[in-house]
């Protein structure tokens, strides 16, 4: 048996970050014949009012396409930061290895034998980072971890994910980003000031 036929028969839990990263990822598995079972846990995601938009727009995706999606954990500020801090310069390794240890976890406890994430599908994450955790993961729980180069898909993802009307964040997720992206518009409006 090859991995794409096993992965028919056992399912894949598929670790969502947002409702538009998840369209072209799911899409993907289930024409490769396999039903993702979607699964959030974000607690790197602030504050609270975007943490419930973007969870929303998940369940909303999940329900629109009868895909099971299940959730774990709160919104959780604390925890977070208490995985990134004190080295807030590599925090997004820390968040990586957060998410992706606990979806492994979790599939091997709810009994599938694989997994995969949807953080495959941003040009903006560090790629082969979130892969070499994946695969670290998997091991460590003795789940497969499906890698697959989502990337090509993103633009097409977001597209499909507007047309049907779902929440489009404008960050990454976590305080940091947000703190990053303020920090970019004000150097942009500052120099088209001074132009």
């Amino acid at each position: 048996m090859n991995e794409k036929a096993d992965a028919r028969r056992s399912g894949v839990l598929l670790h969502a970050c947002c409702a538009p990263c998840t369209v072209k990822c799911a899409e993907t598995f289930t024409g490769e014949g396999t039903r993702p079972c979607l699964y959030w846990y974000n607690p790197n995601i602030h504050p609270y009012t975007e943490y419930r938009a973007r969870l929303d727009a998940l369940l909303q995706y999940a329900a629109r396409l009868c895909l099971d999606c299940k959730t774990d954990g709160e919104y959780g500020l604390r925890p977070f930061i208490r995985e990134v801090f004190p080295d807030l310069e590599t925090r997004c390794a820390a968040c990586y290895r957060m998410r992706i240890e606990k979806t492994a976890a979790r599939a091997a406890e709810w009994g599938f034998a694989f997994f995969s994430t949807t953080l495959l599908a941003s040009p903006y994450q560090n790629h082969e980072l979130v892969r070499e955790t994946a695969e670290e993961c998997g091991k460590k729980h003795a789940v497969t971890f499906l890698y697959r180069d989502f990337r090509p898909l993103f633009r097409e993802g977001q597209a499909r994910a507007r047309d049907m009307g779902l929440y489009m964040q404008k960050y990454c997720g976590c305080v940091f980003s947000e703190e990053e992206r303020y920090l970019k518009r004000r150097v942009r409006a500052e120099g088209a000031a001074g132009a």
